[in-house]
């Protein structure tokens, strides 16, 4: 038996890819966008800045099961996704000098940062609070 082979697609161009699906826009008297009103891809203002007091967060030090090392905890975010705390914790990082992770929701931040935290989070629109130890 002898297989048979597919026919062949032409993809050597053409112009079927040449069509502009906004070319036809300008004809149809659309009023410019003013400079000074932001707007996204889908057509919509950008929402209001965020409320200056983003909530509550707690900052911890550490120093139980960590072969003796002192680390800053940043916990109690509420509404915010793990992106931002990620970002969040470079920005603290570099602030500080100091390496650090995010885990369990929670900023980890090495040595004791507290005042140095405290001052990161009142920029960024949070109330820091000193807990623990």
């Amino acid at each position: 038996m002898m297989a048979r082979k597919k026919p062949r697609v032409d993809v050597s161009g053409g112009s079927g890819l040449s069509h502009n699906p906004f070319g036809d826009l300008d004809a149809l008297g659309l009023p410019e966008a003013s400079p000074d009103v932001p707007v996204q891809a889908s057509g919509q203002t950008t929402p209001p800045p965020r409320p200056r007091s983003r909530g509550r967060v707690d900052i911890i030090r550490q120093k139980a099961h960590r072969g003796g090392k002192t680390v800053t905890v940043l916990t109690g975010f509420v509404g915010i996704g793990l992106a931002e705390k990620e970002s969040m914790a470079r920005e603290l990082q570099k602030s500080c000098g100091v390496g650090g992770t995010v885990k369990d929701g929670h900023i980890e931040i090495q040595g004791d940062q507290r005042e140095k935290a405290m001052d990161f989070l009142r920029s960024a629109g949070f109330r820091p609070v000193l807990a623990g130890g």
